[in-house]
């Protein structure tokens, strides 16, 4: 019986061994990763992943047949909302604002502004780097163009809408 408890003994601390190696081990890993953010410059990850921690789903998955049934019953009715007496009360609110002035963007608006910017720092949602726009001012009386449009439309176009011609 003295045999049974030591080995249980022996075998609680070898998980108590292996629990701390591990939590070491994950300690390490986000200090590592957290080091290598920092020193690649990805500062704005490394603080947003200080913020909220990764945290991963620890119950049961939810079920799809409940998930779609949810789902339905959430969109599937149709409700009538009352716009009640808020939305005059904003509207006469609002009617003493003054409408701002109208903003003309020009060419040498868009050369100034890429003038400033940094040659290889992050590209847009067009894959462009500002080196290639510095370089092509054919390009800035067609980005003045569509920046001009984007201002007067009520509703924008998307991105793959827009004449990606510039002029040629």
């Amino acid at each position: 019986m003295q045999k049974l408890t030591e080995r249980i003994d022996d075998l609680k601390q070898r998980i108590a061994a292996w629990g701390k190696r591990i939590r070491r081990y994950n300690e390490r890993s986000t200090r590592f990763n957290q080091n290598r953010l920092f020193q690649s410059d990805q500062k704005k990850r490394l603080y947003k992943s200080l913020e909220r921690p990764m945290v991963s789903g620890t119950g049961p998955a939810p079920n799809q047949i409940d998930t779609v049934a949810f789902w339905r019953s959430l969109w599937s009715e149709p409700v009538n909302h009352s716009e009640g007496p808020w939305a005059e009360v904003v509207e006469s609110q609002c009617a003493g604002i003054t409408t701002m002035d109208t903003v003309i963007i020009t060419p040498d608006d868009v050369a100034e502004a890429v003038r400033r910017a940094q040659n290889w720092k992050s590209l847009g949602l067009d894959g462009l780097h500002h080196y290639w726009l510095k370089g092509f001012m054919v390009c800035h009386a067609v980005l003045a163009r569509q920046f001009q449009e984007a201002l007067i439309e009520v509703a924008p176009k998307p991105l793959h809408y827009w004449d990606h011609s510039f002029g040629f």
